[in-house]
């Protein structure tokens, strides 16, 4: 007999910090269908829709992190208010003190929940104390918001952008949920502008929403999920226990698994906005296809690496004090954007190891080389790519391992225990895994023409076949789902 029991499906709602509310869970499609109903009935209005997704969004926070969802709250609150006291006071003193006083909140806020046992911890050893973690809860996202919000005074500061006259402007901007917890990390002067037009979904809008939630879902629920789970994880875990070349194909699987689980998550996150009327710019451009560290930074989390560029690097002088200087810059920002990831050497020396190649690029890399025969182009291109790959691979050991222990028994394993001759025995023995890395390179490198082809078929799909390739796709996630819910890799920064 079917048995419905309420209270489990208002368990649903509430908070539980072992299933944060992510894009590819079933409970977010059934929110999120509630949500559009009620969303393009108020679509035409301007407050109540704010209030609306405002409202949401702060309930999608709440179910990924709790009540630290007042967290969120205290900076829209701070950072509105001391922008608008910014853009009236003309006193050099008195704009400084104001955008100090927003540093201090945002990065405060950061450094405590975050970076309190970082530094407890090295403190303790170099006092010869015994080591005891403090119980900091990490709220979700709170890297990403804190950053987008101090982008917000900043440019008010440098005098660069107008402040909102309204609090639910900013709020809405703040936390608007497709984003919120995961990036991509929007600009005010991008984003708010776009409140004050009428909230319009065209054709192309509907058709690359839908493509993007599509590319996303696959990227992320099927590739980086199984993968992740079914080989790379494993040998991550314990990688004396695998040959060289098994540990060589993890390193390979978790360039894709990191590149497919946070793009797709970008993705989604684009596309999500498509639907409801508002415009990201693009979070990550193929970066593997990079030929070289430069490159790659303009093509991977690019939300984050101009972030780093325009509020950071130029902050510091850029390229403007001198070569010493200019490469000093670049090894301070990736040092500090490494330990934005996460609070652990093994990130700050996954950002040094950036910075130093930056720098070399910039010293030696940069020159230009002509060649007179087309074929040469074509190599030393196709070089500097495989150059690129494999230096972002290595650098990708030391942020994925928990340990510099077990990064140098990766390492280690590597050089010394290769194994060559279990090749074919890995390729049977994880077929599934094989494929998927197949699928998802080849994909990864197909021209931009291509898959712009493919969005503008999807585009041109009428309303039925949309819902039927995302009903394929969802029945394909079922199909390879793991019992428990994989958040998504960037949650945790």
């Amino acid at each position: 007999m079917f048995s419905f029991d309420i209270h489990k499906l208002l368990d649903q709602f509430g908070y539980n910090p072992k299933e944060p509310l992510i894009f590819n869970s079933g409970f977010f499609l059934f929110l999120f269908l509630g949500f559009l109903g009620i969303y393009l009935l108020l679509q035409k209005t301007h407050r109540p829709k704010l209030i609306f997704v405002t409202l949401f969004s702060l309930y999608f926070y709440y179910k990924s992190s709790g009540l630290y969802f007042l967290l969120l709250l205290v900076t829209t609150v701070v950072d509105f208010s001391l922008a608008s006291i910014l853009y009236r006071t003309a006193e050099p003193w008195k704009r400084s003190s104001l955008l100090a006083i927003s540093l201090l909140v945002n990065l405060g806020m950061l450094g405590y929940f975050k970076y309190t046992n970082f530094f407890h911890e090295m403190f303790s050893r170099a006092a010869g104390l015994s080591y005891q973690p403090f119980d900091i809860f990490l709220p979700v996202g709170i890297s990403f918001f804190t950053f987008q919000s101090l982008s917000y005074t900043i440019d008010v500061y440098r005098n660069k952008l107008k402040p909102v006259t309204h609090l639910l402007d900013y709020a809405f901007f703040v936390s608007f949920f497709p984003q919120l917890v995961a990036g991509p990390i929007v600009r005010a002067a991008d984003f708010l502008p776009q409140l004050n037009k009428p909230t319009l979904v065209t054709k192309e809008m509907f058709g690359r929403g839908v493509f993007l939630i599509c590319t996303g879902l696959f990227k992320k629920a099927i590739i980086s999920n199984y993968i992740s789970l079914n080989f790379v994880d494993r040998v991550f875990e314990a990688p004396t226990l695998y040959t060289g070349f098994e540990n060589l194909m993890a390193i390979y699987g978790y360039a894709l698994q990191i590149y497919c689980d946070f793009s797709g998550y970008s993705d989604m996150a684009i596309g999500i906005a498509l639907l409801l009327g508002f415009h990201f710019n693009i979070n990550f451009n193929s970066p593997y296809q990079a030929t070289n560290i430069t490159e790659f930074w303009r093509r991977w989390h690019i939300s984050l690496s101009t972030w780093l560029r325009d509020y950071l690097y130029i902050s510091l002088g850029g390229n403007r004090k001198g070569k010493i200087r200019t490469y000093v810059n670049l090894l301070i920002t990736m040092l500090l954007g490494g330990l934005w990831h996460g609070a652990s050497w093994r990130f700050v020396l996954w950002g040094g190891l950036h910075g130093l190649a930056l720098a070399l690029h910039k010293a030696v890399g940069s020159r230009n080389v002509n060649l007179a025969s087309p074929w040469l182009r074509q190599l030393l291109s196709l070089s500097g790519v495989a150059l690129t790959f494999h230096f972002v691979c290595f650098c990708w050991i030391f942020f994925r391992a928990s340990s510099l222990e077990l990064a140098g028994q990766m390492i280690s394993q590597i050089a010394d225990h290769f194994s060559p001759h279990v090749v074919w025995e890995f390729v049977t023995g994880y077929q599934g895994v094989v494929l998927l890395m197949l699928i998802g390179f080849v994909l990864h490198f197909i021209p931009a023409a291509s898959e712009q082809k493919a969005e503008a078929w999807v585009t041109r799909m009428p309303l039925p076949a949309k819902a039927f390739l995302l009903f394929i796709l969802i029945f394909l996630v079922i199909q390879t789902k793991s019992a428990d819910i994989q958040p998504f890799i960037y949650f945790q920064f």
